[in-house]
């Protein structure tokens, strides 16, 4: 008879005032551990690392982390700076300046500041998507917090990298939501888009997924502002030749929003990087790839030490 695993411990939502900003996070597993901060992606609130991701991630010997990006989730908003993100993006493909209220190395920053509310002087990073483009912010500009570096389903920033596809554009250009409803509709359908496929254990969490982000609250020009970041921060490529760490690249083969040339530009970037794709994976981390995708992150950071 199997045993059952011992409980992991996971702490209530704290807050924490970290580079002039009030994140929202919190914590599984043992802080005597090894520190291993998970960055989300644009407009995604930190559970969007699921809960039993999270503690799988313990288990295997870490203090796993995730906090609510500024703008987003529980963490500070921006109430008074509004965007114009047709603007953005026209400037963007014409290649001219971009000026937004914050950049991807301020929200790098606020990663860094948060180790450092919370006493940790270093730690294993890994970004999803927008956060992976954090993460690399945070491997240029804050290296000596970082023990290693795992970016999954990003990209360096190169404007000359494949766009999304139509359905994933589709997918973020989706209005704000007029009630309880017709967010957790929105959220399961955009999701079945993003995932690239059917995957059914995913789908069927989904719903109680988009209630617990109704419940801790929307802001829809938060994840615009997030957005405009993105497109401000300019191309990470020559900055990320510099990177001196242990970096792991996961990339799905079938990212439609943000494609698998990207990935791959990403770890040829980074040098001495390891490059995994995941067949059939497209831009999330359904449940049925959690063994791989756990397994080689806990066999990274343990490689890269503590």
């Amino acid at each position: 008879m199997l045993e059952t695993p011992s409980p992991v411990a996971h702490t209530p939502e704290h807050f924490a005032d970290a580079n002039g900003q009030r994140l929202c996070w919190d914590s599984f597993g043992n802080p005597s551990h090894p520190a291993l901060l998970l960055i989300m992606g644009l407009g995604a609130q930190m559970v969007l690392w699921d809960d039993d991701f999270c503690e799988i991630l313990a288990r295997h010997g870490f203090y796993v982390m995730r906090f609510d990006n500024r703008d987003i989730g529980r963490s500070a908003a921006f109430t008074n700076a509004a965007v114009d993100l047709h603007d953005i993006m026209q400037r963007h493909m014409r290649g001219e300046p971009i000026s937004a209220p914050y950049l991807l190395r301020d929200m790098a920053a606020d990663a860094a500041a948060l180790l450092t509310a919370l006493g940790i002087a270093r730690a294993h990073v890994v970004g999803a998507s927008m956060g992976g483009m954090i993460a690399q912010e945070m491997a240029i500009n804050h290296a000596d917090r970082l023990l290693s570096l795992t970016s999954i389903m990003s990209t360096t920033g190169d404007p000359k990298l494949p766009p999304p596809l139509p359905e994933a554009v589709a997918v973020m250009m989706t209005p704000p939501p007029r009630d309880r409803d017709e967010y957790i509709r929105n959220f399961c359908r955009n999701w079945i888009v993003l995932r690239a496929g059917r995957f059914p254990e995913d789908e069927a969490r989904d719903p109680a997924r988009a209630a617990r982000f109704w419940e801790r609250g929307l802001n829809p020009l938060g994840v615009t502002r997030q957005m405009a970041a993105i497109f401000a921060s300019g191309d990470r490529t020559p900055a990320l030749q510099g990177v001196n760490l242990p970096a792991l690249v996961i990339h799905g083969a079938a990212d439609p929003l943000v494609p698998l040339t990207s990935g791959r530009a990403t770890a040829a970037a980074i040098p001495g990087a390891r490059m995994i794709e995941v067949p059939g994976m497209g831009h999330a981390i359904p449940v049925i790839t959690w063994p791989q995708i756990i397994g080689a992150i806990a066999d990274h950071c343990s490689a890269a030490g503590r």
